[in-house]
């Protein structure tokens, strides 16, 4: 992915041509709403799906994309092994300890890894890593980058026990 604009490249089997799609622009907002909701519901210390529940169809909220509905529900059904597996693979950090934006982004991002078989785990690594450049720190991405990226290496067996 080139500026946050395109997806990988895949190619076209049948005429050998590289083509590229465009990333949905509405997927991308519904991260940015379903790590907006992680996090705040983190800091509050309330249920994501509850808060979640409360905001769906909420005078003067804007309408919630169906997507973020099913990150929300999808990283909170599978909240225990996703800080499992955060938690074993992020040299030096306890999840207490990472920044709470960071928290967010990686389990929406591990969540999309290992439970979204329609996002390709390069797409779910680079869609967290753009969320950290504009939510978080100067050093998120690349710690983002760095733990998703480990944790990709063996997505596969996680994915054959989980």
């Amino acid at each position: 992915m080139t500026g946050g604009t395109w997806a990988v490249s895949t190619p076209d089997r049948a005429s050998g041509s590289d083509h590229r799609r465009p990333i949905s622009g509405a997927r991308r907002k519904a991260r940015k709403r379903a790590v907006d909701i992680l996090y705040e519901a983190d800091i509050r210390g309330i249920d994501p799906v509850a808060m979640l529940a409360d905001r769906v169809g909420a005078p003067g909220l804007p309408p919630v994309n169906d997507y973020t509905i099913t990150l929300v529900e999808g990283v909170t059904a599978h909240r225990a092994r996703i800080d499992d597996v955060l938690s074993e693979h992020s040299e030096g950090w306890s999840l207490p300890r990472m920044p709470a934006v960071d928290r967010a982004v990686l389990r929406l991002g591990l969540y999309e890894l290992l439970w979204a078989p329609d996002v390709p785990d390069a797409v779910a690594i680079d869609e967290a890593v753009e969320l950290a450049k504009t939510l978080s720190t100067d050093d998120s991405p690349r710690f983002v980058n760095g733990v998703l990226g480990r944790i990709a290496g063996i997505a596969d067996q996680l994915r054959a026990i989980l």
